[in-house]
């Protein structure tokens, strides 16, 4: 089976030393998927680093050149614990991070409206102090937030593909890409962080992929989240996710991206399945049992 996987922040820690631990936990859910044979492509957030590297840089770099460099540091320890993991394993596949620009429309009116959180997590008190556009991140504290754009095109997908076709792992369209827009033959980094989940939709719709997996911090979706009704789903179809939106069960920026993402990959084609839940839980979730799956048909 042909996946493309994309990993949430919490497969990958907030600071440097518990990334270096994290994806080694990581590197083995995902390996347990290429030891059963299947094909991945991978993503990955990155709201805490990019968040980080322009807090440290300053001025200095755009938030597209933040994108940039939080796609080489977390490729570069996610790539060096996915090798190691298959090299212990008896595995000899080839692992490769592949820096990778995502097209968004400069008219895209998320640019009036900052709604993408990064970096740290900060009190009210301390938010009201930065003078910069912050919001309220479910229920954990105050964030920056930076305008986040849809995508509309993956530059670098031919790249992709044939690494892909080659046999080879491929880390790529890290933190939803580096968001850039066509002038003419130019392409100019956007001041924007796009969303890693519909990044990852829009790649497993264009390298033709049979199963989208996203993994979170829980193990399956639920509606009337964190109430007393709450009601964990195994499955949905598209039309029921449709409806389940528009009564709002699911949050914006946390969970309703999620579920528009995997809506939006399982329409694309016939066959096609979306599973949502927890990285220890990715092969269960293949086998059914876990996860949420969004599919054409119950099962």
């Amino acid at each position: 089976m042909k996946i493309v996987l994309t990993l949430g922040g919490n497969a990958l820690g907030s600071t440097l030393p518990e990334q270096m631990a994290a994806v080694k936990e990581t590197s083995k859910a995902i390996v347990d998927l290429i030891e059963a044979g299947h094909r991945v492509v991978i993503s990955h957030g990155n709201g805490p680093q990019v968040g980080m590297i322009k807090l440290m840089m300053g001025d200095m770099a755009p938030i597209s050149v933040c994108v940039g460099m939080s796609q080489g540091y977390i490729g570069y320890d996610l790539q060096n614990a996915l090798r190691e993991e298959m090299l212990g394993r008896g595995l000899t596949i080839p692992v490769c991070s592949l820096i990778t620009q995502v097209l968004v429309d400069g008219d895209d009116p998320a640019f009036l409206c900052p709604t993408k959180p990064i970096g740290r997590f900060y009190t009210v008190e301390e938010a009201e102090k930065l003078g910069e556009p912050v919001r309220e991140d479910a229920g954990r504290g105050w964030r920056r937030v930076v305008a986040s754009p849809r995508p509309i095109g993956i530059v670098e997908i031919e790249t992709i593909r044939a690494l892909a076709e080659a046999g080879q792992v491929v880390i790529a369209a890290g933190g939803g890409g580096i968001p850039v827009i066509a002038e003419g033959n130019h392409l100019r980094g956007a001041k924007a962080v796009i969303d890693k989940d519909f990044a990852s939709s829009l790649m497993a719709r264009e390298l033709g992929a049979d199963m989208l997996i996203i993994l979170t911090a829980v193990e399956k979706v639920a509606l009337h989240f964190g109430k007393p009704a709450m009601r964990r789903l195994d499955s949905m179809t598209p039309q029921e996710a449709r409806g389940f939106m528009l009564e709002g069960h699911f949050a914006q920026g946390s969970m309703l991206p999620k579920v528009q993402a995997a809506v939006e990959f399982v329409e694309s084609g016939p066959g096609r399945k979306a599973l949502i839940t927890l990285l220890e839980k990715a092969r269960d979730g293949i086998e059914g049992r876990t996860g949420t799956v969004i599919a054409h048909t119950n099962p």
